[in-house]
């Protein structure tokens, strides 16, 4: 008898991955090998979201047709990003609502995306990591991941198996950072506000790591903990998860690129 096929998953990488920390898409490629996923990178664009948070929807639309076609024959969508895995599942089918041609496929595309990790747990029913790392760290939930997706258990069940790895929850951890991605760009006052009682949080922790399941976040937590002068490293869920420890911390430059 044929052995059944192995699930075929799209990756849907996020600029911020593919433009500053790579390895994250790295990692979550092995880690979807791993669970038994066959995985592949199909060309892809942005995911329409500074445009669609930005209130321009007709260029939200067009990147989103052009993700849509470019993920249509993949069994699942997975994104190492809540924000990104956000904007297909919630949002493709509110720019598309009424549209008789185009509805349709935003709601096949909805129905089958998901954030990395709770793909791991949710749908491939994954329990442990076989990953190492001697560390305490805390975890921020981004608001996205959150609010729109429901992954709060999921990291930390899957971190929790890590072998010598310490969780410290922080104060507030649900809270926002201040990201909000073009809102820290609008508003950076405000950001700044916010992200100085989400480092405060942090730093009270005693954790020499900062995790997150969106990269935005990260770098925009990690900034502010650099400019106060606080020795914590950040990295991606994913690079943990997937033992890739390896790669300088996020907001540290690599040997290779420093001067």
């Amino acid at each position: 008898m044929a052995e059944p096929m192995a699930t075929r998953v799209g990756l849907f990488v996020t600029c911020l991955v593919d433009l500053i920390r790579p390895s994250v898409g790295f990692a979550a490629a092995t880690l979807l090998v791993d669970a038994g996923c066959t995985v592949e990178v199909p060309p892809q664009s942005c995911c329409g979201q500074p445009a669609f948070n930005s209130g321009d929807r007709a260029t939200a639309r067009e990147i989103a047709a052009q993700v849509i076609v470019a993920f249509a024959p993949y069994d699942y969508v997975v994104a190492p990003s809540g924000s990104c895995a956000g904007m297909l599942k919630v949002h493709y089918p509110e720019l598309f609502r009424g549209d008789p041609n185009w509805q349709p496929h935003a709601d096949a595309l909805a129905e089958k995306s998901y954030e990395l990790v709770s793909f791991l747990v949710d749908v491939r029913g994954l329990d442990r990591v076989k990953a190492r790392l001697e560390a305490t760290a805390t975890y921020h939930d981004s608001c996205s991941s959150l609010r729109e997706l429901g992954v709060r258990d999921q990291p930390r069940r899957l971190l929790a198996t890590v072998e010598g790895l310490r969780l410290a929850e922080m104060r507030d951890t649900e809270v926002c950072c201040g990201f909000g991605g073009t809102f820290c760009v609008k508003y950076p006052e405000i950001s700044n506000a916010i992200v100085a009682k989400k480092a405060a949080a942090i730093a009270a922790t005693g954790a020499d790591l900062l995790l997150a399941g969106d990269l935005g976040c990260l770098m925009n937590m990690v900034g502010k903990l650099q400019r106060d002068g606080a020795k914590i490293e950040a990295r991606h869920v994913a690079e943990v998860l997937a033992g890739m420890t390896y790669e300088p911390a996020i907001g540290v430059p690599s040997r290779r690129g420093a001067a």
